[in-house]
């Protein structure tokens, strides 16, 4: 019998599977309650980027390698189709995109029956300068935010959000900085997110304690943010290298100054610690719920 469980935090509120999610998320006996997903974007195809005033290449990996728009349809169909038959009935999912991958998620989010509820613009503060001056800057991502079920009510904690908005509603554009280096003290995934954008994420629209799945887990930002914010979290990562980067990254806030100085970075986390409504996961036996 195949093992896929590559590590389990000592209280089991955060746990890894190495493997291929379309391969593994069949052999899942659980529902979640929010599955966040970055899924590849299909742009290493030889493009070039400035980084710290370097032109460098912009290939992630094979991974990432360009698909046909037929192509790239069948992937997002398949994986939103497994991934929705693990969410619970009032579960939401999440899909951060740019523009050359997010027109073909919404398209199979609506075939496969989803509801699509908002959609962010991420708006990066530092966005990495337009080399060639034949455009505008690229300045931003989208997320898509969707429920599982258009007639069952999903969660959403609207006054938190408020409240982390100086009182007033919170739009659908959110201000974040790419990645800093205080992010990045176990290596950078190539395609890593802001534990700012994945915090709020995750605080909009789940509860303490509730369980987070990430089919393309990469580094395990969802997971690293889903413990700082009191969730538990099931990760799944075909590439060796972005494991031990996440078990890295999550042995490393069992210190606790090493997570007291994330959430000072985070300013959503910051306001509730300092309000005293940041919560502790519950310590949890579970393991990786494999059918085999």
């Amino acid at each position: 019998m195949a093992t896929y469980s590559y590590y389990s935090s000592p209280n089991s509120d955060f746990l890894l599977a190495h493997g291929d999610c379309f391969k593994l998320l069949p052999l899942f006996n659980f529902k979640f309650d929010m599955i966040f997903a970055d899924p590849p974007y299909f742009l290493s195809n030889g493009g070039i980027s400035l980084q710290s005033g370097k032109i460098v290449c912009v290939d992630k990996g094979d991974w990432d390698k360009g698909k046909s728009p037929s192509d790239m349809m069948s992937f997002n169909r398949e994986w939103l189709h497994l991934c929705r038959e693990k969410l619970k009935d009032n579960g939401t999912i999440w899909i951060s995109g740019t523009y050359h991958n997010i027109f073909s998620v919404a398209n199979c989010l609506t075939e496969l029956g989803y509801k699509i509820l908002n959609v962010i613009t991420w708006q990066k503060t530092n966005p990495p300068a337009n080399i060639s001056c034949r455009f505008f800057t690229y300045s931003t991502e989208f997320i898509i935010w969707a429920r599982k079920n258009p007639k069952k009510p999903h969660k959403f904690n609207y006054s938190l959000m408020k409240q982390l908005n100086g009182g007033k509603q919170m739009t659908d554009v959110w201000r974040f900085p790419a990645i800093g280096r205080w992010e990045k003290s176990q290596g950078k995934h190539p395609t890593q997110k802001p534990l700012s954008v994945l915090s709020r994420i995750i605080l909009a629209s789940t509860e303490p304690n509730d369980w987070i799945l990430d089919p393309f887990s990469g580094s395990s930002t969802t997971g690293i943010a889903a413990n700082l914010c009191g969730r538990r979290y099931a990760g799944i990562e075909k590439e060796d290298d972005f494991c031990r980067m996440a078990q890295a990254r999550r042995e490393e806030i069992e210190n606790l100054d090493v997570r007291e100085d994330l959430i000072h970075h985070i300013a959503d986390l910051r306001e509730l610690q300092d309000e005293s409504l940041l919560h502790e996961p519950q310590i949890n036996n579970w393991r990786l719920p494999f059918d085999t």
